[in-house]
């Protein structure tokens, strides 16, 4: 793994260098992850001129949790003798001002007061601003790091399987989303990827929910949106159930049509495919129906280091899919006061010669009657 994290260092460098940068500071933790291996917290990654070995540098020792990866061995490791010191600053402080004369920086993450300090330590350094150029790197993915949002797929399947063979009525939302957490765990995750959302009767299909303390009641729509944090990959599965032995008509109805609605968005992952075509794919069967007005600004988006990574799949998003690239399809209907349908999928781009769109999360999209 050694020669993959230094090749995509290689090619960082040389975007550099066609920029007209010497050395570059990555600070935001999923790109130090993503080239040097590991990202202990705090870390920063100093990428010199040429002949000077790349650094990573940290507040404190690492301490070994697996969710921070393991720094790549080519990398000279610097811990910092406090932890009162800045690595970015003391990144900035190695640099010789004969060679290095233009650092870049993630301005959009770096904070006013960490770019002063920097300064301050480097007069005659020329700040650059490096912009999202490492997460232009990180879009696509290579075939391990699609392996271990694989894993993550599957664990999330697991948990997800696991509570709907157990007794939800009566249950409060917070209690199964700690549940699922814990499920995750216990089959190898390395956490949750994101705040896990479960939702009930009213709360059902509402975008961003966060688990309250109503109890699941007979006849009550479900939605459950969890994800794995798996080696620092993560991935997102969302499914909505009806509680009881039959569902309504009009839950019947609703269900149906964002199903259709996330199968129109799935099958548009072709690579050369607008991001905005993707997401109108997803979003016209339900403006169709009536519901465009309350519908989410987009229809899905990249995963990987972060649970929300490009591309966007957005009415106004500009670019292509390429493939290998993973996104999730996410539409959903929310009726005020009733409750709603969310059916979320991560797959990964894919030509058709090799079968089309991949899909990562397999629980049955089929409305289960719990």
């Amino acid at each position: 793994m050694s020669e993959v994290f230094a090749v995509r260092r290689g090619r960082l460098r040389d975007r550099c260098s066609a920029a007209g940068t010497d050395a570059a500071l990555v600070s935001l933790p999923a790109n130090v992850r993503y080239l040097a291996g590991g990202a202990p917290p705090g870390a920063v990654l100093l990428l010199g001129v040429a002949d000077q070995r790349d650094v990573l540098l940290c507040p404190r020792t690492s301490t070994g949790d697996p969710a921070d990866g393991r720094p790549d061995e080519q990398l000279r490791l610097s811990v910092l003798p406090t932890t009162t010191g800045d690595p970015a600053v003391a990144a900035a402080d190695l640099l010789d001002p004969a060679t290095a004369r233009t650092l870049a920086v993630e301005e959009h993450h770096l904070t006013v007061a960490r770019h002063r300090a920097v300064r301050s330590v480097a007069p005659r350094l020329r700040l650059a601003d490096l912009g999202r150029s490492v997460e232009q790197q990180r879009r696509v993915k290579d075939e391990e790091e699609i392996s271990q949002l694989r894993i993550a797929a599957e664990i999330s399947d697991q948990a997800l399987g696991e509570l709907l063979e157990s007794i939800l009525v009566g249950r409060t939302e917070r209690h199964l989303a700690l549940e699922l957490e814990r499920r995750l765990v216990d089959h190898g995750a390395d956490g949750p990827a994101f705040r896990t959302s479960v939702a009930t009767g009213p709360n059902s299909g509402r975008a961003g929910h966060r688990p309250s303390d109503r109890r699941v009641e007979e006849g009550d729509f479900l939605s459950v949106r969890l994800g794995a944090n798996y080696h620092g990959y993560r991935c997102e599965i969302g499914r909505t159930f009806v509680i009881g032995s039959s569902p309504a008509d009009w839950q019947i109805d609703l269900y149906d049509l964002v199903f259709a609605a996330q199968r129109a968005g799935r099958e548009a992952l072709t690579p050369g495919t607008a991001y905005r075509d993707v997401d109108r794919a997803a979003r016209r069967p339900l403006e169709s129906a009536g519901y465009g007005e309350g519908l989410a600004a987009r229809t899905g988006h990249g995963v990987g280091l972060e649970i929300d990574e490009d591309p966007q799949l957005a009415p106004t998003a500009m670019g292509k899919l390429d493939a290998c690239v993973p996104v999730t399809v996410e539409p959903g209907v929310h009726l005020p006061g009733r409750g709603g349908v969310r059916i979320d999928d991560t797959l990964v781009v894919r030509p058709e010669a090799d079968g089309g769109p991949e899909l990562l999360t397999i629980t049955t999209k089929e409305l289960l009657a719990l």
